[in-house]
């Protein structure tokens, strides 16, 4: 069977689309799909995001209700955690978590795990997409030989391609459609299907010569961030001791209009991509004795920016005649970045731990987290305190993480004792505000 058949049902909108993982990536993909006309079947493990997705409620604070509503009104988004429903399909789209492990290893179990369970299930005619972001090699490596194993063969009556997600949650300048999408396939005829796919849904499509080279992209636009970041993290240290604002810095360089794109530095690096994917290469790198050295020093630069903090606040604690210990602590932000709540690898995390760790009374406020999420390393029993004068004024210091644009930084600023500012909201100096 040629890919002819599937391309005509791609172009005629009858073909039916699987959504692999309803998370960030996999619900506004759906989403996507069911604007342009197709018939989803979403599947997932959680029966949660299915009871949820039926009642029309959303799990995902940015993609709002409303849109949700319409979705699933439209009577052509299936949730389901029906594996069988995976022979309905004329598209598979693989959108599940790629972490790391506890020594920073790649973590495919998410990915392997989907494969097996679909397996049985994969027919003629279809093609699978893997969207999780991954190093260069797995879908060659860890696809196709699943595919052919159940009797298909990948570019003549089965396609395999890799395009990486680019969803940004919580961006108003880009959507799901706006965002160009890269494409790779294993074979010609593979790019050919996975072009068609995602052309009839995104407005710009970039068809590359393999998947390994669109794996390696992802890879490579998550590194830049990565590294840039770590460099402005350092460089704030360094101006930290000089006495100098990095912020004022970063701010009058971003004045020239060519060569130089501003990075900011933070209390840590969070979000599903640029904590964990460079590693992804890194790891792979290995392989071929090659060791990512600008990689490696960037992540220990970012990951040691929660204990640098940390580390401002004890001293400006001292400054005020306090000790860490039994100190009340209120950190303003548990999302990684403002305005959404997503809180996947928060530094956050990691300065409560650290805090509890030296005997601090840690709280948390953030409009968008209302009760602390579980996650695989730290479990706080905590939800969020609502700011109020007598609240801020309760706590020894207040530790801005996520400058979130729903906090009254004014109000903040007039009750609280001590602020630690991470994001540089506060750019005016003040008697009770220190900059990490």
């Amino acid at each position: 069977m040629s890919n002819s058949s599937l391309l005509q049902r791609i172009q005629d909108r009858q073909a039916v689309v699987g959504i692999l993982g309803l998370g960030y990536v996999g619900l506004p993909l759906a989403m996507r799909f069911v604007e342009a006309g197709y018939r989803v079947v979403g599947i997932d493990v959680d029966p949660k995001k299915v009871v949820a997705l039926n009642a029309r409620q959303s799990y995902i604070k940015h993609l709002g209700q409303a849109r949700i509503a319409e979705m699933m009104d439209s009577g052509l988004m299936e949730p389901t955690t029906d594996f069988a429903r995976c022979s309905e399909c004329d598209a598979l789209l693989i959108c599940v978590p790629t972490p790391l492990g506890r020594h920073r290893e790649p973590d495919l179990s998410f990915v392997v795990n989907t494969m097996e369970s679909m397996m049985p299930y994969l027919r003629e005619g279809q093609v699978i997409s893997l969207e999780s972001t991954t190093y260069p090699g797995t879908t060659e490596e860890e696809i196709v030989p699943r595919v052919e194993s159940v009797g298909l063969k990948v570019g003549e009556n089965a396609f395999v391609v890799f395009s990486p997600e680019r969803e940004d949650p919580g961006n108003p300048n880009f959507t799901t459609r706006t965002i160009p999408k890269v494409v790779g396939g294993h074979t010609p005829p593979c790019l050919e299907v996975g072009v068609a796919l995602y052309r009839a849904v995104i407005d710009q499509v970039v068809p590359v010569s393999s998947t390994k080279a669109a794996e390696l992209t992802k890879i490579l636009e998550n590194v830049y961030r990565a590294v840039n970041i770590g460099l402005v993290n350092e460089l704030k240290i360094v101006a930290d001791r000089m006495g100098i604002d990095i912020w004022e810095v970063i701010d009058a360089a971003a004045t020239k209009p060519f060569g130089f794109t501003p990075f900011y530095p933070g209390p840590g690096l969070g979000g599903h991509c640029i904590p964990i994917d460079p590693f992804y290469l890194t790891w792979k790198a290995h392989e071929y004795e090659m060791h990512t050295r600008f990689i490696e020093l960037a992540g220990e630069i970012n990951s040691g920016m929660p204990r640098w903090v940390v580390l401002k606040v004890g001293l400006a604690l001292n400054e005020h005649g306090k000790s860490v210990k039994g100190s009340r602590v209120l950190i303003l932000g548990i999302a990684y970045k403002k305005n959404i709540d997503d809180s996947r690898e928060t530094p956050s995390a990691e300065l409560i731990a650290n805090l509890d760790q030296l005997g601090a009374e840690v709280d948390y406020s953030d409009p968008h987290v209302p009760v602390f999420p579980v996650k695989r390393r730290h479990r706080f029993d905590l939800a969020s305190v609502e700011l109020t004068p007598e609240s801020i004024a309760s706590y020894d210091c207040i530790l801005l993480a996520t400058d979130h644009d729903a906090f009254d930084y004014d109000l903040i600023k007039q009750h609280a004792k001590l602020i630690i500012d991470t994001r540089g909201r506060y750019r005016e100096p003040a008697a009770n505000v220190v900059k990490a």
